[in-house]
C-alpha cells in the first residue's frame, strides 16, 4: 500500500492547487472578455453635462417674499407665529401711528369738513362770478340805452338849431331892413323931411330888429353848445360804463381766479383724504398670498418698525418648481431652450448612469425654459428647467433650495468615440433641434 505521506499527489490539497495535468479555459474567458469590452466599445452613450443647482420657482410671484411695511409705526399685536400657515388676506400684524401729523382720531372728518368747506367757498365765488355777469349785461343794456337816448337829443338839437339858423336868417334879414330905413329915415330927418317922432319910431323898430338878431344869434349858439355839451356826454358815458364793465369784469376774473385756486386745494384735500383712508388701512399688515411665515423680523410688542422694513417672510404653498443650474462659459453654446436634463435631488435616492439615462433609477426629467446671457456673480450662466410633462412627475415633497445636479442630455454617440473625446480633451458634440418646416416637430 502506496504511502499518502510520500506521495503527494494523493493529497487532496495538492490536486486542488497544482493543476498541470489538467486542461485550462484561460484563453477562452480571455478572448471572450476582449470581444465583449469591443461590442460594448460600439454600445450607444448619451453625452451630458453635468452641473450643480438649486430649487427655485419660474414665477417670481412664488418665490419666498419679504413682506414689509409700507408707513413706520409701532408693532401693537401679532396675530401669527413663526412656522404658521396662513391663507391670502389673513392677518399678521397690526401697527399703531407714531408720527404726530396723523395721531388726531378723527383725522379723515375733520379732513372732510375742510373739502366741504373749500368746497361752498367755490359755490359761492362761482355765484358771485354769476351775478357778475348779470350786471356787466345789465351795464351793456343800459349803456345801450343812454346812448340811444343821447343820440335821439342829438337828433332833436340838429332839428332845434335848423329852425334856429332860419329864425336868425329871418331876424339878419329883417334887421338888415330895419338898419337900411333907419339910415333912410335919418337922413329924411336931417333934411327936415320928418318929424322926430317918425324917427325915433323908426329907431325903435331898428332896435327891436337887432335884438330879435341878437337873441336869434344867442339860441343859435346855445343850441350849438348843447350839442357838443351831448356828444361830451356821449363820450364821458361811454367811459364810464366802460370803467364799470372792466371793474366787473375784473372782479369776475378774480371770482374765477378763486374758484380756480379752490380747485387746486379741493383737489389737494381729497388727496389728503384718500391718502389718510388709505393710511388708516395700512395700519393692518396681511398676507399677500398662502403660505408659510418665517423670519420674523421684530420679536415683541412695542417696537417701532421704519417704513420699508421686512417684518416677515412668506413662503407660497403652491409653487410651480423649477431647477436653475449654472454651466460654465464652454457648454454654454450645447444648451438650448426645450433640451432635456435629467436631475438628482438631495434626499431622493438615485442610481445613475450617466451614458445610459433610461436606465438610470431616481431620476427626474426636465426641459430648459430660459437660458441668461448674462453671467453669474459664480462666473457661470444660470440655466432655468422645468419639469417635463411627458416624465416621471417631481417629488412633492421638493422645497425652494434644495439641491439638485442636473445632466443635460446630448447627442447619442459610441462609448469609443466618447472615450477617445475625453481622452484627447475634446468638447462633446454640439446639440441642436432640427425642427421639421411642414409638421412643425422636433426632430
Amino acid at each position: 500500500m502506496e504511502n499518502i505521506y510520500t506521495n503527494p499527489h494523493s493529497w487532496q490539497s495538492f490536486k486542488s492547487i497544482y493543476r498541470y495535468n489538467k486542461k485550462s479555459r484561460i484563453k477562452q474567458w480571455f478572448y471572450g472578455l476582449i470581444i465583449l469590452l469591443v461590442l460594448v466599445l460600439f454600445l450607444p452613450w448619451t453625452q451630458n453635462i453635468r452641473s450643480k443647482g438649486n430649487i427655485t420657482t419660474l414665477k417670481q410671484e412664488q418665490r419666498p417674499q419679504q413682506i414689509n411695511t409700507i408707513i413706520p409705526g409701532k408693532v401693537i399685536r401679532w396675530h401669527v407665529n413663526e412656522g404658521d400657515y396662513v391663507k391670502a388676506g389673513d392677518t399678521i400684524l397690526q401697527l399703531a401711528e407714531i408720527k404726530d401729523e396723523y395721531l388726531d382720531p378723527d383725522l379723515i372728518n375733520r379732513t372732510r369738513e375742510q373739502l366741504t368747506a373749500k368746497q361752498q367757498t367755490m359755490d359761492y365765488y362761482q355765484n358771485k362770478a354769476d351775478a357778475t355777469v348779470s350786471q356787466i349785461n345789465a351795464m351793456a343794456e343800459a349803456v345801450v340805452l343812454k346812448m340811444d337816448q343821447l343820440k335821439n337829443k342829438l337828433q332833436q338839437l340838429d332839428l332845434i338849431i335848423n329852425s334856429q339858423e332860419n329864425d336868425l336868417t329871418a331876424a339878419e334879414n329883417d334887421f338888415s331892413i330895419a338898419n337900411k330905413q333907419f339910415q333912410r329915415q335919418r337922413a329924411m330927418y336931417d333934411s327936415g323931411l320928418v318929424s322926430l317922432t317918425q324917427l325915433e319910431q323908426r329907431n325903435q323898430y331898428y332896435q327891436n330888429a337887432m335884438a330879435k338878431k341878437i337873441s336869434a344869434q344867442n339860441k343859435l349858439t346855445n343850441t350849438r353848445q348843447d350839442i357838443n355839451n351831448t356828444k361830451i356826454e356821449i363820450n364821458a358815458i361811454q367811459q364810464e360804463y366802460n370803467e364799470k364793465i372792466s371793474k366787473a369784469r375784473g372782479e369776475r376774473f378774480q371770482s374765477l381766479s378763486e374758484i380756480t385756486t379752490g380747485a387746486g386745494e379741493v383737489a389737494k384735500l381729497q388727496n389728503q383724504v384718500s391718502n389718510y383712508s388709505i393710511r388708516n388701512g395700512l395700519y393692518t399688515i396681511t398676507a399677500p398670498q398662502s403660505g408659510q411665515i418665517n423670519k420674523a423680523m421684530k420679536a415683541g410688542i412695542g417696537e417701532v418698525v421704519k417704513e420699508g422694513e421686512m417684518i416677515v417672510q412668506i413662503v407660497p404653498d403652491k409653487v410651480d418648481y423649477a431647477v436653475e443650474i449654472f454651466v460654465r462659459p464652454v457648454d454654454l453654446p450645447l444648451i438650448q431652450k426645450g433640451q432635456k436634463v435629467r436631475f438628482m435631488f438631495d434626499g431622493f435616492p438615485a442610481i445613475v448612469f450617466s451614458g445610459w439615462p433610461k436606465g438610470s433609477f431616481g431620476t427626474f426629467g426636465g426641459r430648459v425654459v430660459a437660458v441668461e446671457t448674462a453671467v453669474s456673480a459664480n462666473g457661470k450662466f444660470r440655466v432655468l428647467v422645468k419639469e417635463d410633462a411627458t416624465e416621471l412627475p417631481w417629488p412633492r415633497r421638493l422645497s425652494i433650495g434644495t439641491g439638485a445636479v442636473g445632466m443635460a442630455l446630448l447627442k447619442e454617440v459610441p462609448i469609443w468615440y466618447e472615450l477617445w473625446r475625453n481622452v484627447n480633451g475634446f468638447p462633446p458634440d454640439y446639440y441642436t433641434n432640427s425642427t421639421d418646416k411642414n409638421t412643425g416637430t422636433t426632430k
